[in-house]
C-alpha cells in the first residue's frame, strides 16, 4: 500500500511537471491569473490529471476499444488527449485546444512510460536482492 501511494505521489509530481512543460511548449495555456497562481495551478492540474487518468481512462479505453483495434492502437493518442482536455477544463486558470491536448497527452504518456519502466526495474532488482 505504501509503495502504491509513493508511486501515485511520484506520478502526480511528474504529471504536474509534464503539464507545465507542455503548456509552455504548446502555449495558449496561460492567462493573467495563471501567471500569478503558477506553481499551484500546475500542482492542482497534475492532481486532477492523475485522478482523471486513474478513474476515467480505463472506462474510456473499454468504450473506445473498437476504434483502438481498427486504428491499430493509434486511437489511444486521442484518448490521452481527451484525458488532458478534461483535466485542464477542470483545472482553474488553464486551458488548451484539443489538438494541443493530444500533443500534451503524448508528452505525458512518454513521462509515465519512463517512470513505470524505472519503477518496475527497481522493484525487480529489490525483489531479486531479497531472495
Amino acid at each position: 500500500m505504501q509503495r502504491q501511494f509513493s508511486v501515485f505521489l511520484l506520478r502526480w509530481a511528474l504529471n504536474s511537471l509534464g503539464l507545465w512543460i507542455a503548456v509552455r511548449i504548446f502555449g495558449d495555456g496561460y492567462n493573467d491569473q495563471a501567471l500569478q497562481a503558477g506553481f499551484w495551478a500546475f500542482v492542482l492540474a497534475g492532481l486532477i490529471f492523475s485522478l482523471v487518468n486513474a478513474v476515467l481512462r480505463p472506462l474510456l479505453i473499454i468504450l473506445s476499444l473498437p476504434a483502438i483495434l481498427l486504428t491499430l492502437g493509434l486511437f489511444t493518442l486521442v484518448v490521452n488527449g481527451i484525458m488532458v482536455y478534461i483535466s485542464l477544463a477542470l483545472a482553474p486558470h488553464l486551458h488548451m485546444t484539443f489538438g494541443y491536448s493530444i500533443l500534451t497527452g503524448i508528452v505525458l504518456s512518454l513521462i509515465n512510460y519512463i517512470v513505470s519502466s524505472v519503477l518496475e526495474l527497481r522493484y525487480v532488482k529489490s525483489r531479486r536482492n531479497n531472495s
